[in-house]
């Protein structure tokens, strides 16, 4: 028992101090070996930065934005054609377009400001990118008119595009009461319907031109009775024709506009004269203003198409305007 007393205190110091010993060396060991990789680690984590950075570099696509040309015509009208141009989404236009009548007479009904005149008031909006809708409503037989432009293509500014093309249609409907110089039997026998595909190209910053195929139908047109009481038709429901306009800005805000339609179709009687038209445009932020001679005296573009009989050769031409004004949502 007194044998046990002497040794048992000693052995847990000297653990303590061999513990200590270890615990020592142990941490220098990690201090060394954390110096030592340190700078490695960095210098290897720098290298495989680098490496990273420039093959991100080297394999990234180069992704171009299309850029459009802008302001290839001014508005919706040249005169009496439409543009390739849509507005932007969330626009909406109101318009007021305005024939007098010819000038043939002189000064008896003052060059046809003191004739019957025409006049329509249209009404459009965007609801989505490249679509624009409308409906307008005119005295000339009462007409009214459902409308829709679409921008199929659009030309761009590094040329990988190098026009503008368009759709424009509309169906119309004669609202007069039937009697007896109507042509109405069914409700069909009121709509006529015009199509028409507009390609343009913006040559410069003061040129552009567009062409516009087109094509007029009509559900009924008026006939005759031959001498075997056979019903002939005067015109065909279908015309064929297509359309020159152009633009040359002369300033900022103003511009040269003129228009040359040419009928294709051929019909048993009464063809239908050419559209000639030039005159002035001027531009304001909300508004544009066209003022022009012309012999074109309907706003209704199928009725020119098929029976426009104003040769302007004759002197069979008018004096006409179109306002429009744009407000943006």
């Amino acid at each position: 028992m007194k044998k046990q007393n002497i040794y048992s205190p000693a052995i847990p110091v000297f653990a303590r101090v061999c513990l200590l010993i270890v615990l020592c060396c142990s941490l220098g060991n990690v201090i060394a070996q954390d110096t030592k990789a340190k700078p490695a680690t960095e210098k290897k984590t720098n290298v495989k930065g680098a490496a990273a950075a420039k093959d991100t570099t080297a394999d990234a696509p180069v992704i171009k934005k299309k850029s459009y040309v802008k302001n290839t015509f001014e508005g919706n009208y040249l005169i009496d054609e439409q543009t390739v141009m849509v507005p932007i989404k969330g626009t909406f236009e109101f318009d007021i377009q305005h024939r007098f009548g010819t000038v043939e007479h002189g000064s008896t009904d003052l060059f046809g400001i003191f004739a019957s005149a025409t006049m329509r008031l249209g009404f459009s909006y965007t609801p989505v990118t490249n679509l624009q809708v409308g409906f307008g409503a005119t005295n000339e037989k009462m007409q009214v008119d459902w409308n829709l432009k679409y921008a199929i293509l659009k030309q761009t500014k590094d040329g990988s595009m190098p026009i503008s093309v368009t759709y424009y249609g509309n169906a119309a409907m004669d609202t007069r009461k039937k009697d007896n110089t109507t042509l109405f039997v069914t409700t069909s026998d009121r709509f006529s319907f015009f199509n028409q595909l507009i390609i343009a190209r913006k040559f410069s910053e003061n040129l552009s031109l567009e062409v516009s195929p087109n094509i007029s139908h009509f559900n009924n047109l008026q006939g005759y009775q031959d001498a075997s009481g056979n019903v002939m038709p005067i015109l065909k429901n279908d015309n064929v024709a297509v359309s020159f306009s152009g633009r040359y800005k002369i300033s900022d805000g103003s511009a040269l506009i003129a228009s040359y339609a040419q009928p294709l179709t051929q019909n048993p009687a009464n063809n239908p004269h050419p559209g000639i038209s030039f005159g002035i445009e001027m531009k304001t932020s909300g508004h544009d203003f066209e003022i022009f001679v012309g012999n074109y005296s309907s706003l209704i573009p199928q009725n020119n198409y098929v029976f426009n009989q104003n040769d302007f050769k004759k002197g069979q031409f008018l004096i006409g305007f179109n306002i429009s004004r744009l407000w943006n949502f």
